[in-house]
This record gives C-alpha cells, sequence and structure tokens, in this order.
C-alpha cells in the first residue's frame, strides 16, 4: 500500500458556525501535519492520522480569535493539538468514500463520520532553488462533516431574545488534504523539508515553483 505524506502548506480544516443564529462565522486551521496509506484500486485499506495545531486558527477578526482559544472554546493552552485518526469504511460513488474517524479536540475523542471526495492525481516537479530535483507524486481529497461542539466540551453559550443562542451547536467541518508520495520524497531528498518543518519556511515546505 503506498504511503504518502499530508503537504501542510496546502492542507486545511475550515470551520463553520452560525452566528446570532442569522449569519455563519469561518475559521481556518493550517499547518496541518500527518500520513495516509491509499491506493485508488485497494482503498478499502485506506488509513490516515495527523495533528494541527489548535493555537494557529483564524477567523479574521483578532478579538473573536483570543476569544476561540481561551478555555470558554478550544482552551489551547491546556489543549495545543486537534487530533484525527481513521480508516475508509465505504466507497458511495467513483471518486466517494465514507470514513469512520477519531477525532480529539480539548482532549476529548469522538466518532466521526467524513464524507470524502478523491480530487485526483498529478505529477509535480520538486524545486530545490532553482534546481529541479524530480517529480513529485500528489494526491488530493475534500472532506467534509458535522458535529455537536459541546461533544468536545466546546461549550460556552450566550443567549438571545426570544430562545436564540450567540453560537450554533452544530458545527460545519470542510477539509482541503494534499498529499505527496513518500517514495518520491525520499527519492528527491524533499523529505528533509518535513523532518525540519519547524525551522522551514512554509513556501519551501511546499517544495513547488508555484507555491501559492
Amino acid at each position: 500500500m503506498p504511503t504518502w505524506t499530508l503537504e501542510p502548506g496546502h492542507t486545511e480544516a475550515e470551520f463553520r458556525a452560525r452566528h446570532m443564529m442569522v449569519t455563519w462565522v469561518r475559521g481556518l486551521v493550517k499547518d496541518v501535519h500527518g500520513t495516509l496509506s491509499f491506493s485508488f484500486d485497494d482503498w478499502s485499506d485506506t488509513a490516515f492520522e495527523g495533528e494541527m495545531d489548535a493555537a494557529g486558527l483564524w477567523t479574521g477578526e483578532p478579538d473573536r480569535d483570543a476569544h476561540l482559544r481561551s478555555p470558554d472554546f478550544f482552551d489551547v493552552e491546556s489543549h495545543p493539538k486537534i487530533t484525527f485518526r481513521g480508516r475508509f469504511t465505504e466507497r458511495t460513488g467513483d471518486n466517494e468514500f465514507k470514513a469512520a474517524t477519531d477525532l480529539t479536540i480539548r482532549g476529548v475523542t469522538r466518532p466521526v463520520t467524513l464524507e470524502v471526495v478523491y480530487q485526483g492525481q498529478w505529477l509535480t516537479p520538486f524545486w530545490d532553488g532553482e534546481v529541479n530535483r524530480g517529480t513529485l507524486t500528489r494526491i488530493g481529497f475534500e472532506a467534509r462533516t458535522r458535529i455537536n461542539r459541546h461533544d468536545f466540551g466546546v461549550s460556552w453559550q450566550d443567549e438571545l431574545p426570544m430562545g436564540g443562542v450567540v453560537v450554533s451547536n452544530e458545527i460545519r467541518l470542510a477539509l482541503d488534504i494534499q498529499a505527496i508520495l513518500d517514495d518520491d520524497l525520499e527519492k528527491t531528498g524533499a523529505i528533509r523539508y518535513y523532518r525540519q518543518a519547524e525551522d522551514v519556511p512554509s513556501e519551501v515546505q511546499a517544495g513547488t515553483a508555484d507555491a501559492a
């Protein structure tokens, strides 16, 4: 079974909550690290795991971000990582799958079912400065689910007149995932950027000429 490494520069998780009963607020967590075992022709053995930095969440409003990082919500000082681990359980279409996933937020783990779409595979160059070191095989997925935030202890709330609430209980999650074949990372030497991820700028970790 081929193994893959998630490409943190182009993998992200978006969360979406109803605000004041009338609009949506979206947040984003990037710098997602993890591994994947996947073959399109032998999908039933697919497995994955990873983590993301809860303190890195961003909604575009600094005061709101600070509140989300506080003990009222994610409590990132005590629980800095959001983690996930799962496997594909069902093929629901040509490129669609279901995945059973254990999601951990604030130290609480709950089962979550992901609806996954396989976006395909492509060969790309690996540029190290101005030198093309070889070819990297990339694959992509998008995944969606809905969770009740109270199941994970993310339970701050305030009430509005007529039975309204400030923040919805249901949170919609969407993930965009890019992964690179481990064999290609080794052959090109690009693997060193993932082994030293904390010391390497994100545009270098991407390992492509088109970091955007």
